[in-house]
């Protein structure tokens, strides 16, 4: 399922500023960046996976659509829903099992404090 125009991060200035300010915590599988935005209603979300993750476009699809299945059932969680969210596949990511993958993305978040 594809994320709303208005749920996905699609300025550079938003992903410089994320870079810049936010904050990321890194595991095996994926890195996550997170910034909190009074100003935004809703989550705001982005997916990155490189040619370095995987060479197929097929494989990179993949990983981004098991990634954006775990944003969608574990955000009603989240303590702040005002906030930009980028979730970087590290090249281990095509080769995890989709229970390891998860269990990466979720850890990463608690560690940068988004569920309650």
């Amino acid at each position: 399922m594809k994320l709303p125009r208005s749920s996905s991060i699609n300025q550079a200035e938003d992903f410089l500023r994320i870079r810049k300010t936010g904050h990321a915590k890194a595991g095996r599988f994926v890195i996550v960046s997170t910034l909190a935005d009074p100003a935004l209603g809703t989550i705001r979300a982005a997916f990155i996976t490189s040619k370095r993750a995987a060479k197929k476009a097929h494989d990179r699809n993949h990983i981004r659509r098991r990634l954006r299945t775990y944003l969608q059932a574990h955000a009603p969680k989240f303590a702040d829903s005002s906030r930009f969210i980028v979730t970087i596949a590290r090249p281990e990511a095509k080769n995890a099992s989709n229970a390891e993958l998860e269990a990466d993305w979720v850890k990463q978040c608690r560690r940068l404090g988004l569920f309650a």
